[in-house]
């Protein structure tokens, strides 16, 4: 498939979403997260996604990866279609459902990349627009498909 989207955010409690091997279709592609709005179910586009992560990677030193006013946040970088190499990832979801505050995220994910060295990003995101989100798209860069993959939205209580 080429989009996982997740929806059943309904409250202002924390959500976790927890991913597990997932894989690409595709060698060297970027996974992707974006808000589904709550008003109309639609996606959002908009240029309204900030974050910043630490790459750390097993065969190099770490990374500084941040950008502002992006269409999406990026969950990691390169990933390949190898049989080892796969993507796992803890997301913890704040302020999604409320229509009053920005929504943010933090980011604890691990795995093998395209060279096949361990690879993780660790840090968080903020969607800088105060609008109610039901849901998130996960997808690849340049439209990639998901090999495999389990994902699993979890309301924290």
């Amino acid at each position: 498939v080429a989009s996982v989207t997740l929806t059943g955010i309904d409250s202002d409690d924390v959500y976790m979403v927890a991913m597990n091997n997932v894989t690409t279709a595709s060698d060297n592609k970027d996974l992707y997260m974006q808000y589904e709005k709550a008003s109309d179910s639609s996606i959002d586009t908009t240029s309204n996604y900030d974050y910043a992560t630490k790459g750390l990677l097993a065969n190099t030193s770490y990374q500084n990866n941040t950008n502002t006013n992006q269409t999406k946040f990026i969950i990691q970088y390169a990933r390949g279609s190898a049989t080892n190499e796969q993507d796992n990832n803890l997301l913890y979801l704040y302020n999604t459902f409320s229509s009053s505050e920005f929504s943010f995220l933090t980011i604890e994910g691990s795995g093998i990349n395209v060279a096949g060295n361990n690879a993780s990003e660790q840090g968080g995101g903020v969607h800088t627009v105060a609008q109610s989100n039901s849901g998130v798209k996960f997808s690849w860069e340049s439209g990639g498909n998901f090999n495999s993959g389990t994902f699993t939205l979890y309301r924290v209580v």
